[in-house]
This record gives C-alpha cells, structure tokens and sequence, in this order.
C-alpha cells in the first residue's frame, strides 16, 4: 500500500475510493500502519471531513474483519444513537427496543459501554446480569425465542482494538465515533438512528441509500440525538423528511432533568426498569413510546401512520409484554 501517496492525497483534499479506504482498515488490522500513521490518516480525514464513500469503505473493512452474525429471520431492526450529544439521558435507545420487541417485532440491538454518558446499551444489559456472547447458536435462540438479541460490539468488531487507544489520545473525536451505529455484525435490513446534528442526518441518509435498508433518522432541534419531546424533532425515512412536536401527538413538552440517567449505571438501570414496569414519569414513558414508534414504523415500510405505530409501543407498555419480553431475554442470556 502507498501511504505516503495516500496521505499526499489527503493533504490536498482529494478523495478516497469506497475500495480504498477499506484496505486501509484492513492495513490497519494487519498491523501494516504505525501509529504515527494511523494518528496521521485519522487527523487528516478529521480536519478535511469524511466522505459518504470513505465511510462506508471503513465499514466495509470493520465487517469483513470482525466476527459476523447471521441470524435466523429476515427482518429486524437496531435502534441506536451515535452518541455524543454530551446529554447523559436515560437508556432510551435500548429500552425502546424492548417495547418493540413485546410488541411481537424482531431487534437485534448493536451497542457498547457508554463513552459519554453514564450507562451506555452494554452497561444496562450488563446491570440486569446479562453475559453477552458471540454463540450463534445462543444468539439465534434468544432472537427466535423472545424477539431480542443483544450483540456486544467488542465481541465483533475486531479492528476497533487496532485503534482503540489513537482514538483515546487524540483530543478530538474522529470518524470511527461515526461508524458505531452503521457496523451491527448481523447486517439489518432496518434501523432507526438518533443524530445529534443535522449535518449527521444529511450523512447517514445518503449511507444508508447506498446500503439500501429501510431507515429512520431522527434528531431533536436542541441537541438530542433521539426524539426527547424537549421540543421539535426532525425524522427522515424511505417515505419522508418532516418535522414533528409532541403536541403532534398529545404528549408534553419534556423538561431536561426528565430524561437524565442518573449518577451512577445503577441509578439509570433504576430508570430502564421503572419504564417497563410502568411507572416511570410520564415524559419518560413518552419519550420511549415515540422512538419505538418510530422504530415500528421503519419496519411496517411507512405503511402504518405514526399514530397507529405510538398506539402499538403504548400497548406493548401497558400491557407489560415489553416487561415480559425484558425477563425472557435475562433468562435465556444469564
């Protein structure tokens, strides 16, 4: 490989090819970039910004380098942020998943210990007792047998520890912060994805048109890479580009401490139990019912109205299948 070339390239803003920059993530894994090289190519993307082509050819690197997951059914759905909003909300993404789940849909949710917030995906599930795995066979079972898996994504994403402490000692995020929520190993067809900005919409949205799944992008104007009710929120899908409120819906306005996850992982796993046992705050509740919803409706292809889908999460909720669906999954992943 010519870095050198590569990074004269770089320098003058030209470019990668899609095929390019996963060679340079397969590099990477084979140890055939120094640090000092690594630090360089990541600075020098960082400062001329990634493209739609780079990124996805860094994804296409981390899949083909990691461990994959074939599941046993064809639709499914992740729903994930990419994190980074500086927040520190409540489990949203994860808890959301779970109603979708009791509500007779499959998720394969993707996710990691928290880097930003106090209680990331991995960090809640771990709470409850769960080990995580890469047995497919267990893997299969849990998705086939309550609806839900949870792939822990330092089990699949091998090159990741390639970069992990580069990534550490720069002082600036780079696109790798980006990649998260695209390289779930299982490869669904479907996903619902927070941004914190709409620069990161405008991103995603063309990956995922290059990808060709069904997606949802939603981003609150204040900030929030979910929809918080804290005001309007934007979402892009396969069928759409709207901006929504929550009195669009019947719900409050949130206030801020509402979606707080607390100071500690057990504080905020407190949160995720008190949504599925139905007693959280209202706001909290809200909050969850619109994301799943949303989830819902990326996998009903646009078909079903946002209302029908709100409806769908609500009942999930209060009838405690999405309860009954979280203590399936902790049983069969002890």
């Amino acid at each position: 490989m010519d870095i050198t070339g590569i990074f004269n390239r770089l320098l003058s803003h030209e470019e990668l090819r899609r095929e390019e920059t996963k060679d340079l993530l397969i590099a990477i894994t084979h140890g055939e970039l120094s640090d000092p090289e690594i630090t360089a190519l990541l600075t020098a993307i960082q400062m001329r910004g990634i493209t739609v082509d780079e990124l996805l050819g860094f994804r296409d690197g981390i899949l083909e380098t990691g461990v994959p997951v074939p599941l046993d059914c064809d639709r499914y759905i992740d729903v994930v942020g990419t994190g980074g909003d500086r927040k520190n909300t409540f489990n949203i993404s994860t808890t959301s998943c779970f109603v979708i789940a009791g509500a007779g849909y499959k998720v394969a949710k993707h996710g990691n210990f928290s880097a930003t917030s106090v209680s990331g995906a991995s960090n809640v599930i771990k709470n409850h007792g769960v080990m995580f795995t890469d047995d497919l066979d267990k893997l299969n079972r849990s998705i086939n047998e309550c609806g839900i898996v949870y792939l822990h994504a330092q089990l699949f994403a091998k090159a990741m520890k390639f970069v992990g402490a580069i990534r550490k000692a720069l002082p600036f995020p780079t696109f790798f912060n980006l990649l998260g929520p695209i390289i779930n190993p299982s490869k669904p067809r479907c996903q619902l994805l927070g941004v914190a900005n709409l620069d990161q919409m405008r991103l995603y949205q063309q990956v995922y048109q290059k990808i060709g799944i069904d997606y949802g992008i939603v981003n609150s104007i204040d900030g929030y890479d979910e929809i918080s009710l804290t005001g309007d929120f934007k979402v892009t899908t396969n069928q759409y580009e709207r901006i929504f409120r929550p009195q669009d819906f019947g719900f409050d306005i949130a206030r801020p401490e509402e979606l707080r996850g607390g100071a500690t992982e057990e504080e905020a796993a407190e949160i995720f139990d008190a949504v599925l046992n139905n007693r959280a705050l209202p706001a909290q509740k809200n909050i969850v019912m619109a994301n799943a919803a949303f989830g819902i409706q990326v996998l009903e292809r646009g078909q079903k109205p946002i209302e029908e889908c709100i409806d769908i999460a609500r009942e999930s909720l209060d009838s405690g299948k999405a309860l009954q669906t979280f203590r399936k999954f902790v049983e069969l992943n002890r």
